[in-house]
């Protein structure tokens, strides 16, 4: 088991005693004791020593005063807790101390007790903090848009235009795309980021309930309705709102969005009264909206209100350079959070995961990903360990007619495509592939030899055919 590590304290004093003191009850208590005798030699050493976790810092001293450190230290990226301490402070002092950052204010001399207290809270807070932070880094590193095909560059250099302002966005995408990661992305960029960021997926909630998980209701004001409860868009006040599929929402709620939209104004279910919010809406959709005017299940005129920045979500397979980064990024995510073993892609894995269709897009990726990661017990993901779907090979491409001068060419060609196709799928495996297409083997190895077709290895390397006399059955 590791061992718990000792925090590190550091102690900026110009008062050798006062440092003396503190050191033995600091070591006493199992804390790591460092020192410094002025703010600047303070400064240098959290410079230069890791992970000090919190400082005590004196007010008065020669030279640069205990303020004017703290202005310093709490500058850094990633700063320690600091306690002040001082035998002459005044009220004033304590109050900018607190302003400036500083976790407490502690008047000499100094007991034992109360600095320990005071530390120990502190250190509290600190790992508060960081945990805090880890959570925002995985958070980031699980909603991160991941790619550099053109598309994707197009893409970003949209979000970027569109992020500082209020406008309404619309999404379009096929499912799987991470529409849901375009509009996280521009939340962040927005001035609204550190507001919040409410989604919701219109076409998972039934019809007689999206009004109230949209607007809310009163107590009572249904069957069922046995609280008050508050709508997504006033959770969503001063912040973000993500319509998630909303091409599956009714006309009757298509009306009220837009009342929000136009007005700024939500009206519980069952009640009279009218709230203004404050809230950017992003929509998304995998429908062609445009045709669902036509037939009349989506209102144009919400539809000309939302499409006031239209963002494409491109397909996974309009970019397959992006695949293996794709693989790659949600190997280490799922590693990194689940404790595992991080594990490679072989060239043939990874090949045959390029051509892969991916209907799903990204997100039939990632768990197929996650799938193998769990699954296969070995540190190389080999073309054989994917599911049939994935390594199924290249898709059957038939000759086009008007490039062909003659029945028998045509045939040649069709029957050199079927060959190749089933072979891959096969890893290349004769005997197999021969059972499949049901013919005997030595035919196989003539229709090789007539159609320059070299057998490839499992290492991806041109093999030599073996004898292809007709062997015992296996």
């Amino acid at each position: 088991m590791k061992p718990e590590r000792k925090a590190r304290i550091l102690v900026i004093d110009d008062e050798e005693n006062i440092r003396k003191s503190l050191k033995m009850i600091l070591e006493y208590e199992g804390y790591v004791f460092l020192e410094a005798g002025d703010g600047e030699d303070g400064l240098r050493m959290l410079d230069e020593s890791a992970g000090i976790d919190a400082v005590l810092l004196d007010i008065r001293m020669p030279g640069r005063d205990g303020l004017d450190i703290l202005k310093d230290i709490k500058a850094k990226p990633v700063s320690p807790e600091v306690i002040m301490i001082s035998g002459q402070g005044t009220i004033h002092e304590a109050v900018e101390a607190t302003k400036l950052g500083a976790y407490e204010f502690l008047e000499k001399p100094l007991h034992r007790d109360r600095v320990l207290l005071s530390l120990r809270n502190a250190l509290q807070q600190k790992a508060l903090t960081r945990e805090n932070i880890d959570l925002r880094r995985k958070a980031d590193k699980r909603y991160q848009l991941i790619g550099s095909h053109p598309l994707m560059k197009k893409l970003w250099k949209e979000i970027q235009a569109a992020a500082p302002t209020n406008a309404t966005i619309l999404i379009h995408g096929e499912s799987g795309t991470g529409k849901e990661l375009i509009a996280r992305a521009i939340h962040t960029g927005s001035l609204r980021a550190k507001e919040p960021f409410i989604q919701v997926n219109c076409a998972a909630i039934p019809e007689e309930l999206i009004e109230s998980e949209l607007f809310g209701h009163e107590k009572g004001s249904f069957t069922g309705a046995t609280e008050r409860k508050t709508g997504k868009f006033e959770q969503a006040d001063g912040g973000t709102i993500f319509l998630d599929e909303i091409g599956d929402m009714s006309l009757k709620t298509q009306s009220k969005v837009l009342r929000v939209l136009e007005e700024g104004e939500v009206q519980k279910v069952g009640s009279s009264k009218i709230a203004k919010v404050d809230v950017r809406v992003i929509a998304a959709t995998n429908k062609d909206l445009k045709k669902e005017i036509e037939k009349g299940n989506f209102r144009d005129d919400l539809f000309f209100r939302l499409n006031v920045v239209p963002i494409e979500s491109p397909a996974l397979r309009e970019k397959p350079e992006d695949i293996p980064l794709l693989v790659d990024y949600f190997g280490r995510l799922f590693a990194e959070e689940n404790n595992f073993r991080a594990k490679a892609f072989s060239p043939e894995a990874m090949d045959a995961m390029t051509k892969a269709s991916w209907k799903g897009n990204i997100r039939e990726l990632r768990n197929v990903v996650e799938r193998l990661l769990i699954m296969v017990d070995k540190d190389v993901i080999e073309r054989k360990d994917l599911p049939e779907s994935i390594r199924g090979g290249r898709d059957l491409l038939l000759p086009e007619p008007d490039k062909i001068k003659s029945l028998k060419d045509f045939r040649d060609q069709a029957e050199k495509e079927f060959i190749l196709a089933k072979l891959e799928r096969n890893d290349w495996n004769i005997s197999l592939t021969a059972r499949e297409i049901d013919t005997p083997r030595s035919n196989l190895y003539k229709k090789l030899e007539q159609f320059g077709i070299k057998i490839v290895s499992s290492a991806g390397e041109a093999a030599e055919p073996d004898d292809p006399a007709e062997p015992k059955s296996d």
